[in-house]
């Protein structure tokens, strides 16, 4: 997403529940985009606050996962729980990815804002397209 020229939109720490047996909530360091959510491992080496500013990430492409707002349904099952809102990335394919955050910061507002912007300007420019196909065909 960052290489088509997106900016971040916000970025920061979110915790993802693993796939596995146990479920475990593990770091992940997130981007949000125009264009989507990116979770990249954090890096061990240095703290987040030392981590230099970069428009890519330094990580192997293999470990960043990219939530495309494309592929994106919803973002229910916000529930506040101590000092966590807990949260579900619906996908189109149904796969549900569940994420908690500390409640100050805001991730599951931030996402479905953006979703929604997201969808919006495709939904313009669906129709921008149709009513240019449709005095495309009226013209002789």
């Amino acid at each position: 997403m960052l290489e088509s020229g997106c900016k971040a939109v916000k970025e920061g720490v979110l915790e993802k529940r693993s796939d596995g047996l146990l479920q475990l909530w593990k770091k992940k360091r997130c981007i949000l985009t125009e264009e989507g959510l990116l979770l990249i491992p954090p890096k061990q080496q240095q703290p987040p606050q030392q981590q230099p500013q970069q428009p890519l990430p330094a990580e192997p492409a293999a470990k960043i996962k990219e939530l495309h707002f494309s592929n994106m349904k919803t973002v229910d099952c916000v529930e506040r729980k101590g000092k966590y809102v807990y949260f579900t990335v619906v996908m189109a394919e149904g796969k549900e990815i569940d994420f908690r955050c500390a409640q100050e910061q805001g991730w599951n507002a931030a996402i479905t804002l953006q979703m929604v912007q997201y969808k919006n300007r495709q939904a313009i420019l669906a129709v921008r397209s149709t009513r240019q196909k449709q005095q495309h065909l009226a013209q002789p």
